[in-house]
């Protein structure tokens, strides 16, 4: 392995900044609100300010990279550039990519985004366990051998989403316990103070009676703000799980800008938010 376990890397971040996750979410309307022509200067203008105010006050920073590759070579390299200046905030990144394939194609998926060598290396990716579990297992080697993590698909809050997630597989387990199992079990073999591979369930999804406390790995969160979860939702969502949830927000964050004073502000209400609900939380349950 090349350098800490992503696992420890996370850890050791959220212990000193918290766990908030802040999403780098460039679209249209965003670049509009904020006053930037809509090419490739306005997203690097975009991103590099929301990148400059944000990332020395949370644990992770999340670029979305569709927004990005929208705009062809040009937007590609502003997302280097975003993931280098993510890097010296001292924050980690999570490229959310969302890849899922086999064979030679996922091993090409793991060289762009978890190689050190790759400029669009970045410290963790998402992925979509949808054609098997065990085809992400490129990503997974190439995670372990680098120090980077992934994050995995397993019960997001789309609606659509539902019908693939929450089916019954043969032998009674949801589709989604099933990707979460096997998390934990890539989380166990690991070892350390914190597994590598994280799993994504939306902070919306409600009372969803799946386990999630024997992950032993990161569980990213997304829904805060605009879409409609709060830091006081997460108890309920995540129970015994809480200690090891990343709440992510981007638009109630991203539309505080351009002003950079007002980014920050943002970021520290809810990072503040967030903490006093978890504090709250495990000192009620005794952890």
């Amino acid at each position: 392995m090349t350098g800490p376990a992503f696992g420890a890397r996370l850890a050791e971040l959220v212990e000193a900044r918290g766990p908030l996750v802040v999403g780098i979410d460039p679209h249209l309307p965003l670049l509009r609100a904020w006053g930037l022509p809509e090419d490739a200067s306005g997203l690097e203008r975009f991103a590099l300010t929301a990148v400059e105010a944000v990332a020395g006050r949370v644990a992770m920073v999340k670029p979305q990279s569709a927004f990005f590759e929208r705009f062809g070579s040009r937007g590609i390299a502003v997302l280097e550039r975003v993931l280098a200046a993510i890097r010296a905030a001292g924050a980690l990144s999570l490229l959310d990519v969302k890849r899922g394939d086999i064979g030679s194609t996922m091993v090409g998926y793991a060289g762009a985004y978890l190689d050190p060598a790759s400029p669009l290396a970045a410290d963790a990716i998402t992925a979509s366990p949808y054609l098997g579990f065990g085809s992400l297992r490129p990503l997974l080697d190439s995670a372990y051998a680098n120090g980077r993590g992934v994050f995995v698909l397993a019960l997001t809050s789309n609606p659509e989403g539902q019908a693939v997630q929450r089916a019954i597989a043969a032998d009674g387990r949801t589709v989604a316990q099933a990707v979460l199992d096997q998390a934990a079990d890539a989380n166990a073999a690991e070892g350390g103070p914190l597994g590598s591979v994280g799993v994504v369930v939306g902070a919306t999804v409600g009372e969803h009676g799946h386990r999630l406390d024997h992950l032993h790995g990161p569980v990213l969160a997304p829904g805060l703000g605009a879409q409609g979860a709060g830091p006081a939702d997460l108890p309920a969502v995540f129970g015994r799980a809480l200690p090891l949830v990343l709440p992510a927000v981007s638009r109630e964050v991203l539309g505080a800008g351009p002003d950079p004073v007002r980014l920050r502000g943002t970021t520290d209400r809810i990072a503040a938010e967030v903490m006093a609900i978890r504090t709250s939380e495990l000192a009620r349950s005794g952890r």
